[in-house]
C-alpha cells in the first residue's frame, strides 16, 4: 500500500475539536505504527536530501514528533519553536495574527545560526500562519528557510500561498 493510503487509513477525524465546526485531523494513531513512522521520516528526508540542510525547526508541539527524527536522519540539530513562555532560556519572539486574535511564538536566542539553512517541520499545514511565524523567527536571526514539510495539508485553506514568500519548496505527504 502506498504511503499516502497508509496515512489516510491511520489519520483519525475528530469532529468538533478543538471547537464546534472544526474537523480535527488526529495524527496520533500514526505513532502506533513503527514502520509507518520510519517510512514518513524516510519520505520527508528524500524530499530534501539533495539540499543543504543545517537544522530542522520543529513547531510546537506535534512538529516535534517527526521533526526530531528528521533531524537525526539529516544528522543536524533540532530547534524547537514554542508558544510564548514555554522556553526556559533567553528567547526571540514573533507575534502573528490568528483568525480571532494573535499568538506569539519563540525560539531560543542562540538556536538559529546566521547564514544557515533550516527546514521547518510541522504536522499540518492549514492557513500557514504558524509556519510563517517560524520562518520569520529564522529570518530575523539571519537564517534561511530551505523549505517546509508537513504530514498533512488542508489545501482548501491556501496555506501554501502564505509560505511561498519564504520558500517555494513545500511538501506535504497527504493533502485534503
Amino acid at each position: 500500500m502506498h504511503l499516502e493510503d497508509r496515512l489516510k487509513n491511520s489519520i483519525r477525524d475528530v469532529p468538533n475539536f478543538p471547537k464546534q465546526g472544526i474537523l480535527f485531523k488526529d495524527i496520533t494513531p500514526i505513532l502506533l505504527d513503527v514502520e509507518l513512522c520510519k517510512d514518513i521520516v524516510d519520505a520527508l528526508y528524500a524530499s530534501f536530501s539533495d539540499q543543504k540542510i543545517d537544522g530542522i525547526v520543529g513547531v510546537e508541539s506535534r512538529g516535534f514528533l517527526f521533526g526530531l527524527m528528521l533531524a537525526q536522519k539529516f544528522k543536524v540539530p533540532f530547534i524547537p519553536i514554542r508558544k510564548k513562555g514555554k522556553l526556559p532560556y533567553k528567547t526571540v519572539s514573533y507575534e502573528y495574527k490568528l483568525e480571532y486574535g494573535s499568538a506569539i511564538m519563540e525560539v531560543h536566542a542562540d538556536a538559529i545560526t546566521s547564514g544557515a539553512n533550516f527546514l521547518v517541520h510541522d504536522d499540518l499545514l492549514a492557513t500557514g500562519g504558524t509556519a510563517a511565524a517560524a520562518a520569520e523567527l529564522i529570518r530575523g536571526q539571519g537564517g534561511h528557510v530551505a523549505g517546509f514539510c508537513f504530514l498533512v495539508s488542508l489545501g482548501f485553506l491556501n496555506g501554501q500561498n502564505v509560505l511561498n514568500q519564504y520558500s517555494k519548496n513545500t511538501i506535504s505527504l497527504i493533502n485534503y
